[in-house]
This record gives C-alpha cells, structure tokens and sequence, in this order.
C-alpha cells in the first residue's frame, strides 16, 4: 500500500501536468499523510538538508562551465580539429560528430548542452553535404547521451551525492564505458551510410590540421587538467568543476576573446537558471528519499527482487529494465533522485559494487534521454534544428539500439567497467 501511495500520487501530479519537483513534493506529502508523520517543519527541514551539500556545488559550476564554453568558442574550435581529422573521409561528418560529442563530453557533463552545441553546428553541415536529415539529427542526438556519461558528469555527481558514493571513484570508472558508447555509434554510422553516395570534402593538409589543433589546444586542455587532477588528488570534483569554469572563463575572454565582460551576465543568469532547476528538483527529491527510509521501501523492494538476489547477471538485467522503462517517461535527474534510494539497498544486499552499478544506472538513465515520449535531448535537437520530433525519433532509433547493446554488455561482462576502474584509481 506504501508503494502504491507513493508512486500513484507522484503519477497523478504528474499526469495533472505538475512541474516534477512540485510533484515530488506532492507525493512526500501524501506519503507523509499516510504514515501520519505529516510535520511542514520536517518537509522544510528536509528542501533545504536537500540541496545544502558540498558536493552539489559541483552542478551549478559545471553548468557554467558549459555554458562559457558554448558561448566562448571552445566547442566550435573543437568541432573543427575533428572536421580536419576525420572530416575527408566517407561519412566524415557523422564521425566528426561523435568525436567531438567525446570531446565536448569531457567538457560539459550535459547532455542538452553538448546536442545544442552539435546541432547549431553540424546538423547544417552534414544536410548540406547530402545526408539524410532525421538520421543525422538522430546521430546528434544519441551522441549527445555521451555528455553525463564520460567525466566531467552531472548525472555521476547527483547520484554520487544521492548514493553516497565516491564521486571521483564515479568519474573514472565512466570513461571506458563512455569510449564504449562512441564506438558503438562510430560502427552504427559506419553501417548505415556504407551505400550512401556522398562526395566528402577534400583531405585536409598536415598543416591545417596543425593548425585546428594549435586553436583548438586550449580546449582540448581542460578535460586533460580535471582527469588528471582528479587522478592525482589535487582537487575534488567540485573543485574541478570550479577549475573548469575559471579555466573557460579565462580562455574565452584572455586567449579566444569571444567573450567581452559585456556577455557575462547573460552568460551566469543562464546557468543560474538551469541551475535552480535542477538543485530545486533534488532538494525536493530528498523530501521523498527521507520517507522512502522512513517507510522501509527498499525492504519491500528487496522482498519483490527476493528471486533474483542469488544472481547477480538476472538481478542486474532486472534493475536496467526497470530503468529504462521509467526512462520512457521521466527525465534523468528525478530518475536518478527517485530510484537511487530505492535501489542501492538492493545492490548492496546482492553484493554488487556500488561504483559499477552507478555507471550502468547513469547510463541507463542517459539513453532515457532519447527514448520517446519524453526524450529531453530529442527535443532539444528537434527545437535547435529545425526539424519534428517524430523525424529525429524516426533517425535515432539504430543508435539508441546500439547503445543499450553496449549497455547490456556491460552487464554480461562487468569487468569491462571493473578493470578500467580499477586502472585509472590507481
């Protein structure tokens, strides 16, 4: 009955066209009026327990770190050395996409900001050169579920704090994982424009290419300083994403100067904007995760997976199904706020390692982005290209395949997440 009060009233909000954070809330209340506990000092108490946390400063500084960088040139000067890498070779547009969808990953940690960045930039290239709209719309899009995979990551931070993991443990153990993914779609694109009868742009010459990468080196600096920071111990991940936003920040406005102290404050009201949405969801989320404990949840939802606690393969597959099946309708930060509480238990009691199975659920939960209905990043591609939902859906479909494909490899073979953990923790 817990479970029903708690899930039928969020639906309900939901359903009723409630912003989420306010239906989270709404279904805190009624789980607090059906465990009689209602107190509005303990709801407040816990809306600002919520989001009064160290670690979550990190969101807000990476936010604008990416948005400096959107602003600032950093993502088109990355753009480009991919162009004069790959840009000559058959199909090169689409894997100029997925280099760069890596690259900008390394930077940003957010999906929509990378796919934004993507689509202004290259859903116009690859039309003009003949490609088909909707399957390179759907290329963008799916290579914009790298952004909360490979570190810097939101999505590993928030569940970091959510699970009381190690954020940096975290940011390690995604980065195979998140190569995995770009390999994938690299193979996909490979396959689907094999009969494509498309005259590729010139080969660039070895002086040109030096010369995108001497612009582009500044950029391509900033993931080099956090991953290795990071490794060394020089600072925490919420340090880094403060070093990433002040590294942005001085190369936009010193080195690249596409930046003048004029655009600053368009720049940090944007973030402060994204921002408060998200820190406004997870301070409401934890409304919810307190009575979720309270009400002894995750025992229930031991008790449900009780048949398969004695295999780890079956209990996993279990546990992604449910995930991308909530994906299809719910957007990743509340995905991430709602489940985790409920399911770390669970992992935890099948003796699973906690740092493996959030980079499964953070990837799990970034595809949601690109499954319809709901499809964040599918919208954000459709808005900023020009071009409907359905033909973005349509052109996203064998990418979105083949990265649950490596997802559930993953889960067949955890050491392909384990043994690179371990590696780059030293």
């Amino acid at each position: 009955m817990t479970i029903l009060v708690f899930v039928g009233s969020l639906l309900l909000a939901m359903a009723m066209g409630i912003p989420i954070a306010f239906s989270l809330l709404a279904s805190g209340v009624a789980l607090m009026w059906h465990l009689d506990l209602f107190d509005a000092q303990i709801l407040t108490q816990n809306v600002i327990g919520g989001a009064d946390s160290f670690p979550l400063l990190a969101v807000p500084f990476f936010m604008l770190a990416g948005e400096i960088m959107n602003v600032g040139g950093l993502s088109k000067r990355i753009v480009d050395f991919a162009l004069a890498l790959v840009g000559h070779v058959k199909g090169g547009l689409g894997y100029v996409t997925i280099m760069a969808g890596c690259l900008l990953s390394a930077l940003s940690g957010s999906a929509v900001a990378d796919a934004a960045a993507l689509t202004a930039l290259l859903l116009p290239m690859m039309v003009r050169a003949g490609h088909d709209k909707p399957r390179a719309a759907g290329l963008i899009a799916a290579t914009g579920v790298i952004g909360p995979v490979i570190p810097p990551s939101i999505g590993l931070v928030i569940f970091g704090v959510a699970a009381n993991v190690s954020i940096s443990k975290l940011f390690l153990a995604a980065i195979v994982p998140g190569l995995l993914i770009g390999g994938a779609l690299w193979i996909t694109w490979a396959w689907l424009v094999r009969r494509e009868k498309i005259v590729p742009p010139p080969r660039k010459s070895s002086a040109e290419i030096a010369a995108a990468f001497r612009n582009a080196l500044w950029a391509l600096m900033l993931p080099v300083i956090i991953l290795v920071g990071l490794r060394m111990g020089v600072f925490t991940p919420t340090e880094a994403a403060v070093v990433a936003a002040v590294y942005a920040l001085f190369v936009s406005t010193v080195i690249y100067r596409e930046i003048t102290w004029k655009d600053l404050y368009a720049i940090f009201v944007s973030a402060a904007k994204t921002s408060a949405i998200v820190m406004f969801l997870i301070a409401a989320a934890m409304v919810s995760a307190w009575l979720i404990t309270v009400a002894d949840l995750p025992s229930k939802i031991v008790g449900m997976l009780q048949p398969f606690m004695d295999n780890r393969m079956l209990l996993m597959i279990a546990i992604m199904v449910l995930v991308m099946v909530v994906g299809t309708a719910m957007d990743m930060t509340p995905t991430i706020l709602i489940l985790t509480p409920v399911l770390m238990p669970v992992v935890k009691a099948a003796g699973i390692d906690p740092v493996y199975f959030g980079v499964l659920f953070i990837i799990n939960n970034s595809i949601g982005l690109v499954t319809p209905p709901v499809g964040t990043v599918l919208n954000v591609v459709a808005g900023v290209g020009k071009i409907s939902m359905d033909d973005v859906t349509r052109g996203v479909v064998p990418f979105m395949l083949a990265e649950f494909a490596i997802l559930f490899l993953m889960v067949a073979f955890p050491q392909l997440v384990i043994v690179p953990a371990r590696w780059f923790g030293g």
